[in-house]
């Protein structure tokens, strides 16, 4: 049987919300049926209406929808919340002090004070926060861990991770530019927290390295711009290894270019994600590997989520969906009150304020002259 959802905001005209829901389709474990999907009222109950959704289940309040669906005998088990920044702690609060499981993009929140009052929340409920860092799904990714955790490249000395993007190199207007570079909305962090985190999750994931303390340089080049359009990071890892980050959305020429390095003792491991279904691997002394999805020399980590033969391209939608199949997987064992199988990784609260504590720390070092500055 589906497990059922609900969803706040992804009404008409926003972006995240559509990737979420074709991610839960994918995989038959989830069904949507219930949504706050706007803030306005008019708008939340037309795109219900759009959705299929029942018109007695199409909330105009996510408060509302909380008390509602936790009253009912078949309420949902899990909420989506697919807002803008600061609109994150409010519903995922609501929802957790309701006894409903939350899935939740990222970042976690725009403040620190938003990100500990959903941790504090978490904790009372027990209940499952799962943050939608959705590169951690990507097969490839899931295979570079399993290597590194293995030892394939030996000692970790050097991690550089990038994502850059050119959209916002000149002053932009519409509904996804303009929350992104409104501090009100997007938090302090602009460029850092939209997708430095997904860099810094990646990079934690990938080489399950915990970063000691860092040194940030942030820009807003874009004249007039309230929060930062590009980063410079350097990391220090605890165990000695070192890292850089570069964050950018007015990097001219590049679309959506999340790309990582990881390199040991041993060997080195390359990834890109607009290409996600190669990796190349290369041990010292030897001639470099290209590794594919599900092809020769693939692992466990790796096939575990791949959906269709090698050669047939997986991407961004099937990384979601893999977030939405293990968050499903982990909501029926606690429901249950059974231990997580091995193998079932979601990003969690834990990753979420690891994300603010880095934005946090990017913003105190850069404001500092580029300081070494301590996470957390």
């Amino acid at each position: 049987m589906k497990l059922k959802l609900g969803m706040v905001g992804g009404g008409q005209g926003a972006f995240i919300g559509g990737v979420h829901r074709i991610a839960a389709r994918i995989d038959g474990q989830w069904e949507l049926i219930a949504g706050a999907l706007s803030s306005d009222a008019e708008r939340a109950k037309a795109s219900a209406s759009d959705l299929g959704i029942a018109p007695e289940r199409a909330y105009t309040d996510y408060e509302d929808m909380a008390k509602a669906e936790a009253a009912r005998s078949d309420g949902i088990d899990a909420v989506a919340i697919v807002t803008p920044n600061h609109m994150h702690a409010g519903p995922a609060v609501a929802f957790l002090r309701a006894g409903i499981h939350v899935i939740c993009d990222k970042p976690l929140a725009a403040t620190p004070e938003q990100a500990e009052e959903i941790a504090k929340a978490q904790r009372d409920s027990g209940k499952l926060f799962i943050l939608t860092h959705n590169y951690t799904g990507y097969p490839l990714v899931r295979q570079a861990r399993e290597m590194v955790a293995r030892g394939d490249l030996g000692e970790l000395r050097v991690v550089h991770v990038e994502y850059v993007q050119d959209w916002l190199a000149e002053e932009t207007t519409g509904k996804q530019a303009d929350w992104r570079v409104d501090p009100q909305r997007s938090g302090a962090g602009g460029c850092v927290g939209d997708i430095g985190t997904h860099a810094f999750n990646l990079a934690s994931f990938v080489t399950g390295l915990k970063t000691d303390k860092l040194a940030a340089d942030l820009q807003a080049f874009v004249p007039g711009r309230q929060v930062d359009d590009n980063v410079h990071v350097m990391l220090r890892f605890a165990g000695g290894a070192r890292g850089m980050l570069w964050a950018s959305q007015v990097a001219v020429g590049n679309e959506n270019a999340l790309r990582l390095r990881v390199h040991g003792t041993q060997g080195g491991i390359e990834w890109a994600q607009e290409n996600p279904n190669v990796m190349t691997f290369t041990r010292f002394g030897q001639p470099k590997q290209i590794l594919t999805r599900g092809g020769a020399g693939s692992t466990e980590a790796g096939n575990r989520v791949t959906r269709i033969p090698p050669g047939h391209p997986e991407g961004y939608l099937e990384g979601f969906a893999t977030i939405y199949n293990e968050a499903a997987a982990m909501i029926r064992h606690a429901d249950r009150g059974e231990a997580l199988p091995k193998g079932l990784h979601a990003p969690n609260i834990t990753d979420g304020l690891e994300g603010m504590h880095f934005i946090s720390a990017c913003i105190a070092s850069s404001k500092a002259d580029g300081v070494w500055t301590p996470l957390g």
